[in-house]
């Protein structure tokens, strides 16, 4: 019986014992994650025209730990939209305009400068809005991410 336990739980703690880095080494200055900041990439992101992300580490489309960099022009709106995974952000570059609910209410948007963090709890309803300024945003999570607007009609492929 103790051989048998033993045979069990030593390829356990063998495994367990057999430490991976769960991040790859990473160092970038401002100007290399700006570097192809005029992508076309998506993922993670509201879907409108002219926003775009750059994955830092991970891939939000699968499960495990994410970082992306959002990329918003100014004089966007993103509606009101949810997540399915818990997300934490920092705001990097610009004045961002973030707010909680169903729907977009300019009187609900909490403008965050540069320096702010915010959450987008899973399955939480958000929009956001830019003005004057692009924005960057640093959004981490577990992923698969995806995006669901609250009002159908104003999913951004509806309008392609």
């Amino acid at each position: 019986m103790l051989r048998t336990l033993a045979l069990v739980i030593l390829p356990v703690l063998a495994a367990c014992s057999t430490t991976q880095p769960s991040l790859p080494q990473l160092r970038m200055t401002p100007a290399e994650l700006n570097a192809d900041s005029a992508s076309n990439n998506q993922i993670g992101s509201s879907r409108i025209a002219g926003v775009h992300t750059k994955v830092i580490v991970g891939d939000p489309s699968q499960p495990g730990f994410y970082t992306l960099l959002l990329f918003v022009p100014r004089e966007t709106t993103i509606q009101a939209h949810a997540h399915r995974d818990d997300r934490i952000a920092t705001v990097l570059a610009g004045e961002w305009h973030f707010g909680y609910g169903e729907h977009f209410s300019p009187a609900a948007l909490k403008t965050l400068p540069a320096g702010s963090v915010y959450s987008e709890p899973g399955g939480a309803q958000h929009f956001a809005q830019t003005t004057v300024d692009d924005v960057v945003v640093q959004i981490s999570g577990y992923g698969p991410t995806d995006t669901v607007y609250f009002e159908p009609a104003n999913e951004p492929s509806k309008h392609d």
